[in-house]
C-alpha cells in the first residue's frame, strides 16, 4: 500500500489550466515532487498554449487540443526508466501555460505634456490618452525574455513597460502621420494607427502581439489651450485685428455683465474705479469702423469724445478698474485709458 501511495503521489496524468481570474498571462503548473507520467494527457484549452520547459531549456510549444504525452509525441519529456531507483527520473520537466485571449482596455496616457514639433505652431506640448489590447502572441519568446521561471505572471506586471513602449513612440507616430496638431485632434483614428504602426515591432521582440489601438483625446495643457483659442478666434475673423478686438470686447461682455450684477467694484479706489463706459465706446467705434470699411472712420473713431462729466469719467475709472481686475484688460491697457480720462477732467 505504501508502494501504491508512492506511485500516486509521484505521477501525474493529467496536466491542465482552468483559469480562476483574469489578469494572468503565464501560469506554472505545479510539479513540485511529482514527475509526469509516460502516456499521461495534457489538455490545452482555446485561448490558451503550453511550453514544456525539460533540463532549463524549451522542449516544445502546444496549442489548443488535447494530446497524449509519450517519447514519441515528445521524446525529450521525462520518461520512465531506471526503475531500481524507485521510479525517481534523471529528467525533470516545467510545464507552462500562457493565456493568449486579448488583455482589452489597457489605459495609457502622458503623466505631463511631451513636446512635438508641429509645422502649425512650431514646438507644442500636448497631452494624450486612450486605451490599447493585446495578447500573448509568441509564449516561447515571453517566456525567455519576461516571465521566466516564476508560478505565475500578471497583466499588472507588464503594464509598465508597455505604456512606456507607448509613450516613447508618440512623437515618432505624430511624425510619421504627417499630420499638424489640428487634424490630429480631428483625426484620432489616424492618429491611433500611426501609433500602432510604431508599436508592433516593440510588442513583437517580446512574444505580444498588439491587437487595437485608441486614442480618446489629444489636448494641450490650459496656457497653451488659450492661446490656442485665441488664434482660432482670429482665423474666424480672417485673421483682422480690428474685427479681432470686436469679438474680444464682445466675447468680454457677458463677463462685465455679469461681474456687475455680483455688486464688483473697487470702491474707495479713485484710480481703480473702472471703465465700461469707455468699453462701450470703444466697442461702438469698432462696430462703426467694420460696418464702412474701416480705415475711412479711423479718425472719427480716435477723436475724444467731448464734455464728460467728471461723474462719467469716475464711473468709467471704475468699470475698466474691474475689467482689469478679471484680465480682460492689462495694467498697460488699463494705465494709458485711465490718462486720457483723467486729462478731460483738468
Amino acid at each position: 500500500m505504501a508502494l501504491m501511495d508512492f506511485i500516486k503521489k509521484q505521477f501525474i496524468d493529467v496536466i491542465q489550466w482552468t483559469e480562476d481570474s483574469d489578469g494572468t498571462l503565464a501560469w506554472r503548473f505545479p510539479m513540485a515532487g511529482m514527475e509526469i507520467q509516460n502516456g499521461g494527457t495534457l489538455v490545452v484549452r482555446e485561448s490558451q498554449m503550453a511550453v514544456f520547459v525539460n533540463e532549463g531549456k524549451v522542449a516544445d510549444v502546444f496549442g489548443p487540443g488535447t494530446y497524449k504525452l509519450t517519447t514519441q509525441t515528445l521524446p525529450v519529456l521525462t520518461y520512465l526508466k531506471n526503475w531500481d531507483k524507485l521510479f525517481e527520473s534523471p529528467f525533470k520537466s516545467d510545464v507552462y501555460f500562457f493565456s493568449t485571449r486579448q488583455q482589452i482596455d489597457q489605459k495609457w496616457g502622458t503623466p505631463q505634456p511631451i513636446t512635438i514639433r508641429d509645422k502649425d505652431f512650431g514646438a507644442v506640448r500636448l497631452r494624450a490618452f486612450g486605451n490599447y489590447a493585446f495578447r500573448v502572441a509568441d509564449p516561447k519568446l515571453f517566456h525567455t525574455e519576461i516571465s521566466g521561471t516564476r508560478e505565475a505572471y500578471t497583466v499588472a506586471e507588464v503594464d509598465g513597460q508597455l505604456r512606456g513602449l507607448v509613450l516613447q513612440n508618440i512623437s515618432n507616430a505624430i511624425a510619421s502621420s504627417g499630420l499638424p496638431f489640428l487634424d490630429l485632434a480631428a483625426n484620432q483614428i489616424a492618429f491611433a494607427n500611426a501609433l500602432a504602426q510604431e508599436l508592433q515591432p516593440a510588442f513583437a521582440k517580446i512574444g505580444l502581439l498588439l491587437e487595437a489601438m485608441t486614442v480618446q483625446n489629444v489636448s494641450l495643457p490650459e496656457e497653451l489651450q488659450k492661446i490656442l483659442d485665441q488664434k482660432i478666434g482670429m482665423g474666424m475673423v480672417g485673421n483682422d485685428m480690428g474685427k479681432f478686438m470686436q469679438y474680444q470686447t464682445a466675447q468680454a461682455i457677458p463677463k462685465f455683465a455679469e461681474g456687475a450684477g455680483n455688486g464688483g467694484g473697487v470702491a474707495g479706489d479713485a484710480m481703480g474705479l473702472g471703465a465700461g463706459v469707455a468699453l462701450g465706446q470703444v466697442l461702438a467705434q469698432n462696430l462703426q469702423q467694420g460696418l464702412q470699411g474701416g480705415a475711412a472712420q479711423a479718425a472719427p473713431a480716435a477723436a475724444a469724445p467731448v464734455g464728460v462729466r467728471p461723474d462719467e469719467v469716475m464711473a468709467t475709472l471704475e468699470k475698466l478698474a474691474d475689467l482689469k481686475a478679471k484680465g480682460i484688460l492689462t495694467q498697460e491697457e488699463f494705465d494709458t485709458k485711465k490718462a486720457e480720462l483723467l486729462k478731460k477732467l483738468v
